[in-house]
């Protein structure tokens, strides 16, 4: 099977898919389907997907998915709930946020907050 080949996008889409990323920064918590993010961008949910697959280099719920673990683990090593976690990052649920975040980090928030209470803390 041959890779898709990488076409420049065109400016507008560049713009469009950058209005998009501060869409889904802002709005983390929210649902995000995928017809909304092409319709931000005036772009079939098909075309969005490929130019923001090429620009970003993961399809857009990979990336939604990410960022919601990386903000779930923020607030986990704030000592934030993991329940409470899942709710503020966007996740379901705690089973949800557990899920996800088991397969990605190789363990449950439970345990990452363990760990993360036994970390010194460094400031910046």
């Amino acid at each position: 099977m041959n890779p898709e080949p990488r076409t420049p996008a065109s400016p507008r889409s560049a713009a469009a898919i950058q209005g998009v990323l501060r869409h889904i920064d802002e709005n983390l918590n929210q649902p995000l389907s995928l017809s909304e993010l092409a319709g931000l961008t005036g772009l079939s949910m098909w075309r969005f997907a490929t130019v923001f697959r090429q620009q970003v280099g993961v399809a857009p719920h990979r990336y939604i998915c990410r960022l919601r673990l990386e903000r779930a683990q923020a607030l986990i090593r704030e000592g934030v709930p993991a329940a409470t976690a899942a709710s503020e990052a966007g996740f379901y649920d705690q089973s949800h946020l557990s899920r996800h975040f088991k397969s990605v980090f190789g363990m449950t928030p439970g345990q990452y907050m363990t760990t993360a209470a036994r970390q010194p803390h460094t400031p910046c």
